[in-house]
């Protein structure tokens, strides 16, 4: 029987968790409206990082919350539709829960791949380009087994009240109360700019790169033949990619 899945779905930096827990809640539910509304013709949804904006999983303790969306997950990749996570700067601390319990597949890393015989470059976005090297220390220093295994000792209440302090007090969270976007404007010194045109000089065969991390809907092209997709957020935009084969469309959901 033909496949009736005719698109593959991509959207980022959710930052569930902040300010609050109900307006957190709030944006929880309208991703979960986002997914009833993508997934009858779904072939693929990737899910670009920042899902929370603070995560981190004990052997057996994760932060409280988001069982509705947990639920919703699994629903689809029960269907047959995989999802696709790429860890993000706020939650590469997730392991592999969001797998074992709702199917999602999950990425360390940046992809190289094809999706309707069109070849993607796929990551969050952190740490790519020129500069920000005091970032990019501190993001080894995170992803460091033994940083990891140090964290682990404090109790689970105080390593998530501390996470979630940290988070409240964050740049993405002060954003939520302001009315402009000036601090996520793009330039063409963007970084994220600037590694997709110096990608595509060195891979002229890749037809996307597709980012999260900035939070401003960006589809600019980068060489003759590929574009540069910034899939904005979760936060102020609600802003998300939809690939057909032929077409990279930026969209808007309940907007």
């Amino acid at each position: 029987m033909a496949s009736t899945h005719t698109n593959i779905y991509f959207a980022s930096d959710f930052h569930l968790g902040i300010p609050d827990r109900e307006t957190s809640l709030v944006r929880e539910k309208r991703l979960i409206r986002w997914l009833d509304m993508v997934a009858p013709d779904a072939e693929a949804i990737y899910l670009m990082g920042d899902l929370f904006d603070f995560w981190f999983e004990y052997k057996t303790v994760v932060p409280k919350g988001y069982t509705r969306l947990f639920a919703k997950l699994a629903e689809i990749t029960e269907k047959g539709i995989p999802i696709h996570f790429f860890k993000g700067n706020h939650d590469f601390w997730a392991f592999d829960y969001l797998y074992q319990e709702s199917g999602v597949i999950i990425h360390d890393d940046s992809q190289e791949i094809l999706l309707k015989g069109k070849k993607f470059f796929l990551a969050h976005g952190d740490g790519l380009g020129p500069g920000d090297k005091g970032y990019k220390f501190l993001r080894k220093v995170f992803l460091s087994k033994f940083n990891q295994f140090l964290f682990r000792w404090f109790h689970p209440d105080l390593g998530t009240k501390m996470g979630l302090y940290f988070s409240r007090g964050s740049r993405i969270s002060k954003t939520m109360k302001q009315d402009t976007d000036t601090k996520y404007a793009l330039t063409d010194q963007e970084v994220l700019l600037i590694f997709a045109r110096e990608m595509a000089a060195q891979k002229p065969d890749t037809d996307y790169f597709v980012f999260g991390h900035r939070h401003v809907p960006t589809n600019l092209k980068v060489s003759e033949k590929a574009s540069c997709i910034i899939l904005g957020d979760w936060v102020r935009h609600f802003s998300y990619g939809k690939f057909d084969g032929y077409t990279f469309e930026i969209k808007y959901f309940e907007k």
